[in-house]
């Protein structure tokens, strides 16, 4: 393997999983690790120690010593790379950038997971002919990031963007966050198996598919299997995901109202349902959508780099601090 292929490492740490990525200069995935988020522990060290784990067995599989790494964090990451809070993982004013820089020995820079895939799309993927955009990741929460001009606008804090923590329902559904109604709540990989998991308690009788694939043992749930139920045609989970894209069209009505993009990029775990979730959520947008047939509709679209997107963007973010195409 050629060295200037693998120019920089991303890792995109989110609720359930870590993943990790060798990227080229040109947004190409040489070799990808993929592990478990500890996200049960309430030890931010643990969460360090996979990260840390999954750069050293992607280090090994490429032979490739990283010059730098990028990482896109699940939470609210200021501009110095502290996690000041991540309402999935515990991670409380946690220097991330600081330690990692010391545990791995080269240059490391921390964003937002939606920032870093928002990057990824701009550079190699699905905006790559817009100026305007918002980029959302459905995963167990909802992750955002808004494009300005082609830049990732970061606020005055580094935390714009937590789109997925506005309010949609007064009183609605207690949240991480500590809030209630917030609109992940009711539009993320985390709202569908709310959703399944009452509907295999409470009603058997149209969850059947749903219950043989899980092998009647509701706590091995998980979001790709209702997709897969939904694919192979069984109507309450192409019900279940249909709700979850309603939700996601009327969240995203509301944003265009305030930042009237011409491009929405849906990524994240849950994006790989694709049009079982994006019909819905583009009838609901076409909908909702303030001025409603007197002003353009904006396209929204799946990722083009899919759950790929945070580690490339993450691994474009420190091409330059390792001067890693030298």
């Amino acid at each position: 393997m050629a060295e200037e292929g693998v120019p920089s490492i991303g890792v995109d740490i989110g609720g359930t999983k870590v993943l990790a990525g060798a990227v080229t200069a040109d947004g190409d995935i040489v070799e990808v690790v993929r592990l478990p988020t500890p996200h049960r522990s309430t030890s931010p060290r643990v969460v360090e120690d996979t990260i840390v784990a999954a750069v050293s067995e992607l280090q090994r599989s490429t032979s490739h010593p990283a010059r730098a790494v990028g990482v896109g964090a699940a939470g609210f990451v200021d501009v110095e790379g502290t996690v000041a809070f991540a309402p999935h993982l515990s991670w409380r004013r946690e220097p991330l950038q600081t330690r990692l820089e010391h545990r791995l020995s080269v240059p490391v820079r921390v964003d937002n997971d939606a920032n870093t895939t928002a990057r990824a799309e701009l550079r190699f993927g699905a905006a790559r002919a817009y100026r305007n955009v918002l980029c959302l990741t459905l995963g167990t929460g909802i992750g955002g990031a808004l494009v300005l001009d082609r830049q990732v606008v970061r606020g005055s804090h580094g935390m714009a963007g937590e789109f997925g923590h506005m309010q949609v329902v007064p009183d609605g559904r207690a949240c991480q966050c500590g809030n209630r109604g917030c609109w992940e709540q009711y539009c993320s990989g985390n709202a569908l198996l709310l959703e399944a998991r009452e509907r295999l308690a409470g009603r058997p009788a149209e969850t059947s598919l749903l219950r043989k694939l899980v092998d009647q043992r509701a706590g091995r749930l998980d979001g790709p299997t209702v997709t897969r139920a939904a694919e192979t045609g069984d109507p309450a989970s192409a019900e279940m995901l249909g709700e979850v894209g309603t939700w996601l069209g009327v969240g995203v009505a509301g944003l265009c109202a305030a930042f009237d993009p011409e491009l929405v990029i849906v990524g994240g775990g849950l994006s790989e349902a694709g049009d079982l979730l994006l019909e819905p959520a583009r009838e609901a947008l076409a909908r909702r959508l303030p001025g409603a047939g007197f002003r353009p509709v904006p396209v929204l679209t799946k990722a083009a780099l899919g759950p790929n997107a945070g580690f490339v963007g993450a691994a474009d973010l420190v091409r330059e601090l390792g001067n890693c195409d030298n």
